[in-house]
């Protein structure tokens, strides 16, 4: 066995002082599933995910108390920006991080961004006024650019039999990471006034009282942001020259016979234009058309089920939406390791994206007429819907991750990434304003004889639901064959 290893490595062209070399040689003396690279990238993940909607379960109250809206329904409008703040930020930062991440490496690049989050989330929850939240916000969205280049670190760290459950474990980390910081803002949120024999209200915690919950992320962010100093670099670098991130951007896709050297240290052929690749832009663009409708629905989600019941809301607490969640994580996380790389294996990403695009129709018609219930139907009612709901967007999500991934050779994935993620940015910058504009409109409608209040609420969701789905159909979604 050590013959064949010592073999295979003779046969590599490695480079005694390239980062990204070592890795390659440790990879290919590795036995076993790397269980520590996974948690390593999945607790990383993790820390990412969790500030981006811990806001949400207490964003409505928060911004009630900063007074800057004159009337209750105005609300949303406010909130929608502050929630929209942190996308807009990375929006127009993503495809920098990712020429930072080819050019210095990738985990630079997940150091600042963790660090970002211990310092920026930290402020957002001492936030004195409306301002100082929407610019904390948008910081730390525009710092924080890790997850474009985490997905190419995950196509590099692992073997090549291992690179799907890699992926697998930057959705399966993001999505619950979606679910556990809204638990957290819901649980921690206004300390002083749910926990009195803890927090006084004298104390920081309630004179601020959505500090806790961003304090509580921004530690756990902290020693992430110390241990992954101790990850291995994997980007190589060589004596012979890099093409560069705007090259392969705007290279032409035919007609070149040229070699490149790829992320393994050999020989590859020319770098083809993303811009042209089509099973990569339609899967992008699919994405973006999903990320918009989750961004959209997880904003909705928290502010109708915390308005009130005159309004078309359920009249929830913050701890009532956060206990929600937390059910969704835990049935997320069960779904993602035990049931999604079956029926993926079966169906296919293009299939289980659609069917689960298609589920979630009827699922979302059923929302409006919750409010009618109370007590125990409504508490199982909304707790199913909203594990299923969450099950379905992390399945389209997980889904179009691998189609991407596989539209693109390895040595073009972090500036295929960083693409990917700046379009998926400006569609979720949008989900939170426009929902919550689209919130407050609906709150003035509630006599209209068509589709009054929540119902034309959540039949806008259906509507942007619809549209992803027929994108995922030929000719607009294709699969690349290799």
């Amino acid at each position: 066995m050590e013959d064949e290893h010592k073999q295979t490595l003779l046969k590599k062209d490695f480079y005694e002082n390239c980062p990204g070399c070592k890795v390659d040689q440790l990879k290919e003396m590795e036995q076993g599933l790397p269980i520590k690279k996974l948690f390593s990238i999945w607790i990383v993940v993790l820390c990412a995910a969790l500030p981006i909607s811990s806001l949400f379960p207490f964003l409505y109250f928060m911004i009630r108390d900063f007074k800057i809206a004159e009337r209750e329904e105005d609300v949303g409008y406010y909130a929608g920006y502050v929630g929209c703040s942190f996308m807009l930020g990375r929006a127009l930062t993503s495809f920098l991080w990712g020429m930072i991440a080819d050019q210095y490496g990738r985990k630079p690049v997940m150091i600042i961004g963790i660090s970002t989050v211990v310092i920026f989330n930290t402020l957002f929850g001492l936030s004195v006024n409306y301002w100082m939240a929407l610019s904390t916000r948008f910081l730390l969205g525009s710092l924080n650019g890790l997850l474009g280049p985490i997905k190419a670190y995950a196509s590099e760290i692992f073997r090549q039999e291992y690179q799907a459950l890699g992926i697998s474990a930057i959705s399966s980390a993001w999505g619950i990471g979606l679910i556990i910081g809204p638990a957290l803002g819901g649980f921690l949120a206004q300390p002083a006034d749910k926990y009195p024999a803890i927090f006084s209200q004298e104390s920081v915690f309630g004179r601020f009282p959505y500090f806790l919950p961003c304090l509580c992320i921004s530690v756990i962010a902290f020693v992430v942001a110390i241990l992954t100093f101790s990850l291995p670099e994997t980007l190589h670098i060589h004596d012979k020259p890099r093409e560069d991130s705007f090259e392969v951007l705007e290279s032409a896709s035919h007609g070149s016979n040229a070699k490149t050297e790829d992320s393994e240290g050999g020989e590859s052929t020319s770098k083809k234009s993303l811009i042209k690749n089509w099973p990569l832009m339609s899967s992008i663009i699919t994405y973006s058309v999903f990320s918009l409708h989750d961004m959209a629905y997880t904003e909705i989600f928290s502010l109708w089920a915390e308005s009130p019941r005159r309004t078309g809301g359920l009249g929830f607490t913050t701890d009532n939406v956060g206990t929600i969640l937390a059910i969704s994580g835990c049935g997320l996380l069960v779904f993602q390791i035990s049931v999604y790389p079956f029926v993926e294996k079966l169906l296919g990403p293009i299939m289980v994206s659609r069917l689960a695009g298609l589920l979630s129709i009827p699922l979302l018609a059923c929302y409006p007429y919750m409010s009618m219930l109370t007590g125990l139907s409504l508490t199982i009612l909304i707790n199913c819907a909203s594990v299923l709901k969450n099950i379905i967007s992390l399945t389209i999500v997980t889904g179009l991750f691998i189609l991407q991934n596989k539209a693109v050779d390895q040595n073009q994935r972090g500036v295929a990434n960083g693409i990917a993620m700046t379009a998926m940015s400006l569609f979720k910058a949008a989900g939170p304003a426009g929902g919550g504009a689209l919130f407050s409109w609906t709150q003035e409608r509630q006599d209209a004889s068509f589709l009054p209040g929540t119902q034309m609420l959540f039949f806008l969701l259906n509507v942007i639901t619809a549209i992803g789905v027929l994108l995922t159909f030929k000719p607009f979604l294709v699969e690349r064959q290799n």
